[in-house]
């Protein structure tokens, strides 16, 4: 029987400076989805990427003196290293400079153009250079942008325009039912809200004011708008043959992960783009909120406050950073990283709780040689991780370490002398209560899991190394 398959994206990220650890959480949430449903048998596609196209980019190369295609080259190795940094284990990581997607974006955009959909019109209005894109007086905050804290430029120029006007009324609808389901259910309110006043977008840009860009098919004079040529990636990282077996296997995406600053983009543009391409909607869009540093205040280089991956990974290594970001940051909200707390969560949940149970235990094992009996048991997480509450998983994880320590405090191993048989007994269930923990922990901490199950290998029981080192503060 062939597997259920399963395709799991999450944005990709504007190249437009170094990347923090706020980058990276999105990263590592979809690497848990997507190793729980390998672990269940699923034959899982992961893509992630970088957006490599539009005026900050430009800006940012001509600064530096080099090309705007030097600049991606760079840069890019920096995004790339998440997947060292934190054990992600993506299938496919995309750039949109590859010649081969630009090529398809073009053909697309033209497929768009046919069915009457893509029009040239004159617009003034008001453009956000952080954004990208056209913004309202409505989204401004105190006359600025709430994500990017500056002043949109105003802007009147001739564009090429997508008719999100055909195809709004189907989006309400598929978004209404549940058919494209939007998580959380505020951010699915805040969507249906924004449709209501919903217009015709712009998707280029005058080549004489932004250059770095693809290229519109038939008009030298125009320059493809930034998210045209980024949203369509989610097509062209399956397969550039849109034709071929792979691609039909795995469109439609039955998860798009985004942060709650692109979510329109995603939830009303590339629907409406997608059904004049032709091609079904992804299920599920999952839009999550930002990381901020110590607190409130939102990440900014020129507060200093910036929380860069390498860091937090050289000092604490990669599983204790997934698990910090998977448990502490809400996936329905903004989240905060602080090192105090990171701290407290490395040493009572990680060092103390998990690491401590482990050492004692095979410590026990070992000396007394006792001998594995397997109970299959196992700790079902199926309904958190369905509800995209992978924070209320990992507690369920913790509260069977919580009990499995509390055993051995009760029960006190290490003072039954005569009697080996009960003895062996209790240090199997804790045994069979660690194996499962491990196995449960895969798709959070897969080297901390690894260690774990490497422990039931051999013949005997032997001490187990140190899981989580104490740490100097």
């Amino acid at each position: 029987m062939a597997k259920n398959k399963f395709y799991i994206t999450t944005a990709i990220d504007y190249i437009n400076g170094k990347p923090h650890i706020g980058h990276a959480f999105e990263k590592v949430v979809a690497d848990v989805m997507a190793r729980y449903k390998r672990q269940h048998g699923f034959d899982v596609f992961f893509s992630t990427g970088t957006d490599e196209h539009g005026m900050k980019i430009e800006q940012k190369a001509k600064a530096e003196g080099i090309t705007p295609q030097e600049w991606a080259d760079n840069i890019v190795v920096e995004f790339q290293n998440f997947k060292k940094y934190f054990n992600l284990s993506y299938d496919e990581f995309i750039r949109t400079t590859d010649p081969r997607h630009e090529k398809l974006v073009q053909e697309l955009w033209m497929r768009c153009k046919e069915k009457g959909d893509i029009y040239k019109k004159s617009y003034s209005g008001l453009y956000c250079v952080g954004c990208e894109g056209f913004v309202k007086e409505n989204d401004l905050v105190d006359g600025k942008c709430p994500y990017h804290d500056k002043a949109p430029d105003i802007v009147e120029e001739e564009n090429w325009f997508f008719r999100l006007s055909n195809y709004r009324d189907s989006i309400i609808e598929k978004i209404t039912s549940d058919e494209y389901c939007i998580y959380p259910l505020s951010r699915k309110n805040e969507i249906l809200n924004v449709l209501k006043e919903i217009e015709d977008f712009s998707i280029s840009r005058p080549r004489s004011k932004v250059s770095w860009g693809i290229s519109i098919p038939d008009d030298n004079e125009q320059t493809m708008y930034v998210w045209f040529d980024a949203l369509t990636n989610y097509l062209t990282c399956v397969d550039y043959d849109l034709t071929s077996e792979r691609f039909q296997k795995y469109w439609p995406a039955d998860i798009h992960m985004v942060g709650k600053d692109i979510s329109k983009f995603h939830a009303i543009f590339w629907p409406a783009m997608l059904m004049s391409m032709g091609y079904e909607l992804p299920k599920r869009l999952l839009i999550h909120g930002m990381i901020n540093a110590e607190g409130s205040v939102k990440m900014s280089k020129s507060i200093g406050n910036v929380i860069y991956c390498e860091d937090v990974i050289e000092k604490y290594g990669t599983d204790p950073a997934r698990y910090f970001l998977i448990r502490e940051i809400p996936l329905d909200n903004d989240g905060s990283f602080s090192w105090t707390r990171f701290e407290e969560r490395y040493d009572n949940d990680l060092a103390n709780s998990l690491g401590n149970l482990v050492s004692r235990v095979t410590n026990i094992a070992e000396k007394n040689e006792i001998k594995f009996q397997n109970q299959e048991l196992s700790i079902s997480i199926e309904k958190e991780i369905d509800g995209l509450e992978f924070d209320k998983a990992l507690e369920k994880i913790w509260e069977k370490i919580y009990e499995a320590n509390k055993y051995v405090d009760e029960s006190r191993p290490w003072e039954i002398k005569d009697d080996p048989e009960k003895l062996s007994s209790v240090i199997n269930n804790l045994l069979n209560s660690i194996r499962s923990i491990g196995e449960a922990l895969i798709p959070f901490m897969p080297e901390t899991s690894e260690k774990i199950l490497k422990i039931f290998d051999g013949e005997k029981i032997i001490k187990a190394e140190p899981l989580f080192p104490k740490k100097e503060k």
